[in-house]
């Protein structure tokens, strides 16, 4: 049984998160979820926001869990017991940003990345155009699962 981590902000979670998900738990056993609480970063939705969002859109999902984590990624890993990491790619920008990260996991544990190639139909979509797109008013329905919509407006009228 291979377990695999798909980690990330998901702030919010899009379709094309759910997608990577659902591919990367047709090739593991188990695939987690991590929701990173970033100290680097200030998302709009609140960790655990995050995680109930996630949860909901992957539920339909046999074999996927969400959890919120913090600290080292490759420590979280070992104490699940993950041999691979899951990252999805739009395209070669995203791989320039997570290509040293994998290698600096690597070098860390020993754990490999593996790199799962997004829809092209959702390729345009990010969490950060998706928070962009409803902060000026846009309909960011079709990018998202039910639930999410919702949750960003309630999150940017608190801002």
């Amino acid at each position: 049984m291979t377990t695999a981590v798909f980690p990330g902000t998901f702030d919010p979670v899009t379709w094309g998160h759910v997608d990577i998900a659902t591919r990367a738990r047709a090739m593991f056993s188990r695939v987690v979820i991590a929701v990173a609480h970033n100290s680097t970063k200030t998302p709009l939705l609140d960790l655990d926001t995050r995680v109930e969002l996630a949860r909901q859109a992957v539920q339909p999902v046999d074999g996927v869990e969400v959890v919120p984590v913090d600290g080292l990624l490759v420590d979280f890993c070992k104490e699940i017991g993950a041999g691979v990491i899951v990252k999805g790619l739009r395209g070669g920008a995203d791989y320039d940003y997570e290509r040293p990260m994998a290698l600096m996991n690597r070098s860390l544990t020993g754990i490999e990345t593996v790199f799962i190639t997004g829809d092209n139909a959702l390729s345009h979509v990010a969490s950060s155009l998706v928070r962009d797109v409803a902060r000026h008013g846009g309909a960011i329905g079709r990018f998202v699962p039910d639930g999410v919509t919702d949750a960003v407006a309630a999150a940017l009228k608190q801002e």
